[in-house]
């Protein structure tokens, strides 16, 4: 820390009057406060304290992000961390919880929601947005990306489909475990050959398919009612709240009655399902997922039962997501000499904040993510599903 905590006259010289009694004012509302574990090095080298003996260090490196710091977000934090123009040091998790207290202490807090615009969500816009996000490189993903595989009460001999199979872990996990059929699509290049490699490699060509294809497609790809299971991880969210009739469509045309469909994804807590504030929505569209759109729970209800599902079961998973998320993230931060390898050191750091900040948002409640399991009903009867749900937790 130096001059007790005020900037030096480098640093004043360097970003002006102005610039300079904002961070200051900052760092005072954060001091009265009760403070932060924060150091601020600036690019002349010098120290600004928020109050508290630091447990992490933010260095800025380029002197054209002081303004920013003025009034922060945790969205041009988080971009100029991504170009290189910050740097960090110390938990990951726990700068990015600090960078938040920083937002709000400026009157930019990150619970605020704006207005969300409907992305257009064409088969040709998806699959961009899915090389976007997917295309990285599958070793770098195999670092911290595990896979799920429950609820759905597989049988020998059933016909599974996995919408946005991801690398094949619950295609083969199923097939090899349950003795399904298993039929997985992606619309990502680099996840259809891996899951084709692991097929091979697991002797499982018979009975595990991967295919590149469109969700929409499937329904002429395969035939009415050709699934007993259908399985949708972590896809749903590109899928666009205006789609969501044809998405929860499709499923129901591809499963037989009675037949069942577990649809895992992140929703927002906001009822009119806007989006999180503080740059942050802008900042997962730009860099992570682009036109992704979170639909609230309730419009994921009402859309599956337009479509003659019944709603079996609801479970959010928002504190696991929380936990498992800052479990993915600090294998990353072990790893980060192996994952500089394998990406580009922009795309690393892309990765480094989308972890550690989603982790922080489903901790925080800026988001959930819920598992809901349903059954096709067409006839009248009952749905085929046991009266408890102690075989989900067995």
């Amino acid at each position: 820390m130096s001059d007790g905590g005020l900037l030096s006259r480098a640093t004043r010289k360097v970003v002006g009057k102005a610039v300079s009694h904002g961070i200051e004012r900052l760092a005072e509302t954060v001091r009265a406060n009760g403070g932060q574990p924060l150091d601020l090095v600036l690019p002349d080298g010098s120290r600004l304290n928020f109050g508290q003996q630091p447990r992490v260090v933010m260095a800025i490196r380029d002197p054209d992000v002081l303004p920013a710091l003025a009034q922060p977000t945790l969205g041009s934090l988080g971009e100029a961390f991504i170009d290189g123009r910050i740097d960090i040091d110390g938990d990951i998790i726990a700068i990015i919880a600090s960078a938040e207290r920083l937002a709000a202490a400026s009157g930019s807090p990150a619970t605020a929601r704006i207005a969300a615009a409907m992305a257009r969500h064409t088969p040709k816009q998806d699959l961009d947005d899915i090389k976007r996000h997917y295309d990285v490189g599958n070793e770098f993903y195999r670092l911290w990306l595990d896979h799920i595989c429950r609820k759905l009460r597989l049988q020998a001999g059933e016909r599974l489909l996995d919408i946005g199979c991801g690398w094949g872990g619950l295609i083969l996990h199923a097939a090899e475990h349950y003795g399904v059929h298993a039929v997985g699509i992606t619309l990502s290049d680099n996840q259809f050959a891996c899951t084709k490699e692991r097929i091979a490699a697991a002797g499982l060509e018979g009975r595990v398919e991967a295919l590149l294809l469109d969700y929409r497609d499937a329904p002429a790809r395969f035939g009415e009612a050709s699934f007993n299971k259908v399985s949708s991880i972590g896809m749903f969210e590109h899928v666009g709240r205006k789609n969501l009739p044809v998405y929860f469509g499709v499923v129901r045309r591809l499963l037989r009655d009675r037949g069942l469909f577990l649809n895992h994804g992140i929703t927002s807590p906001d009822a009119d399902s806007r989006t999180v504030g503080s740059g942050v929505s802008e900042f997962m569209d730009k860099y992570v997922f682009p036109n992704t759109e979170l639909p609230h729970l309730h419009l994921v209800v009402r859309e599956m039962a337009a479509q003659n599902f019944e709603v079996f079961d609801v479970e959010s998973l928002r504190p696991h997501y929380a936990r498992t998320l800052a479990h993915w993230s600090r294998r990353l931060e072990a790893q980060l000499d192996l994952a500089r390898k394998l990406v580009s050191e922009r795309t690393l750091r892309v990765w480094r904040a989308y972890l550690a900040g989603s982790s922080l948002g489903f901790a925080q409640g800026w988001l959930n993510v819920y598992q809901v399991l349903a059954s096709r009903q067409e006839a009248d009867g009952p749905t085929e599903l046991p009266l408890t749900r102690a075989w989900m937790y067995r």
